[in-house]
């Protein structure tokens, strides 16, 4: 997942970093971001979180990195 590695490195965050913001063991997100391993819905909610992007543009359905308005519950 190119997408997620250029995300993360444009914030400025190692995948130690992830892995303290997400609760994402390292390994486990070094494995996602390498495409060797698929993220499940509350992971993917987590990194969109964490990296202020949508979970459309992680899983490639919109090339707007931009999130969606977050809702105020």
């Amino acid at each position: 997942m190119s997408r997620l590695r250029a995300l993360r490195k444009e914030r400025g965050f190692s995948q130690v970093k992830m892995q303290m913001l997400t609760g994402i063991d390292q390994s486990d997100y070094s494995k996602i971001e390498t495409g060797k391993r698929g993220m499940s819905l509350e992971q993917c909610k987590r990194i969109a979180l964490v990296l202020n992007t949508s979970m459309d543009y992680l899983a490639g359905l919109t090339d707007d990195p931009k999130p969606y308005p977050r809702s105020q519950k």
